[in-house]
């Protein structure tokens, strides 16, 4: 995708996302985050701009993957939440984050969930079932969701002997989607999505990672309203923006 056709959808979604109507605020925040973090940061860019007048946040929601794409082709982010620690320390890496700005501000666990209505799957070891003939998750190369499935299955020795069976999602989002509409048997999705879908799907089991699910946010090197991305940092990290993390189910760290 071209960075102009980008910058016409990216605004596009933004308005529709992050707080319409608002076209004479001195300083538009722009935020992209990790899809898991949609709900809670919807309530989050609200709430800041009560306490904030003259600002409007603008939230952009897709996997991590495809996210850190963006502000490399120059998207004109000024904040960046990641859902894993490897995609902000590409972003670090490539010099696409402000030196020094970069920080942990919640965590998730990963969880296996089947239809509400399913009672077979109650653990790693049922997947194997014939009962189970398909089971979704974030595409490991999009999706950090699907970067913590594998690394667990790997290490237990299931990742090849299931790989039939895997619906690739572009997002924890679409993976979570596919349990809810009964298309697949089980899938894996972080806690606070399962909590989000508590009446459509039902949590069989809590799945220990390899390494622990921790939320890295930084300001966007390129982006031209860096105190202020520093402060909406700030206030994710303050206690109001805490509670509403929690509120939603992350973890405080």
């Amino acid at each position: 995708m071209s960075v102009r056709i980008f910058m016409v959808l990216f605004l596009a979604m933004a308005t529709f996302c992050g707080g319409a109507g608002r076209a004479s605020a001195e300083t538009e925040l722009l935020v992209s985050a990790a899809a898991s973090l949609t709900d809670s940061f919807k309530e989050i860019g609200k709430a800041y701009e009560a306490k904030n007048p003259g600002t409007t946040v603008r939230l952009n929601f897709a996997a991590t993957g495809p996210l850190l794409q963006q502000i490399e082709q120059g998207a004109p982010v000024d904040v960046f939440a990641s859902a894993d620690q490897q995609s902000m320390d590409k972003a670090e890496k490539g010099s696409f984050i402000l030196p020094g700005s970069r920080t942990n501000f919640t965590g998730n666990a990963l969880v296996l969930i089947s239809p509400v209505n399913m009672t077979g799957v109650n653990g790693l070891a049922d997947l194997q079932s014939a009962q189970v003939q398909k089971i979704s998750m974030g595409n490991p190369e999009l999706a950090p969701i699907g970067r913590y499935t594998k690394a667990v299955l790997e290490k237990q020795g299931l990742w090849e002997a299931l790989a039939p069976k895997f619906v690739m999602g572009s997002s924890v989002k679409q993976g979570l989607e596919y349990v809810m509409r009964g298309e697949v048997e089980a899938g894996f999705v972080f806690a606070t999505d399962a909590v989000m879908a508590k009446d459509k799907v039902r949590v069989a089991a809590e799945i220990p990672t390899v390494t622990p699910i921790v939320y890295p946010v930084a300001v966007v090197a390129g982006s031209t309203k860096k105190e202020q991305a520093q402060a909406f940092i700030h206030y994710l990290q303050g206690a109001e923006g805490q509670a509403i993390l929690t509120k939603y189910g992350f973890k405080k760290i």
